[in-house]
């Protein structure tokens, strides 16, 4: 398995990220978060969908509009 199609913990994702499990819990429900699978009840992330998550998350501007999901 390559590092990044390791699978992370929520809690090793918002380290990742620089932001609390909590906020990562609100991304999931509003569906605008970093792509994610669930097994039964544990939820883990693919490291490559989280650095693709950072690099969709790149600006120029500050009014620059999100991009579409």
């Amino acid at each position: 398995m390559e590092d990044s199609d390791k699978l992370l913990t929520t809690r090793e994702a918002a380290a990742l990220l620089r932001l609390s499990e909590r906020t990562m819990e609100r991304h999931r429900t509003a569906g605008t978060g970093p792509k994610f699978r669930k097994f039964s009840k544990a939820i883990r992330y693919c490291r490559r969908d989280i650095l693709e998550f950072i690099e969709g998350a790149a600006r120029e501007s500050t009014s620059e509009p999100p991009p579409p999901r």
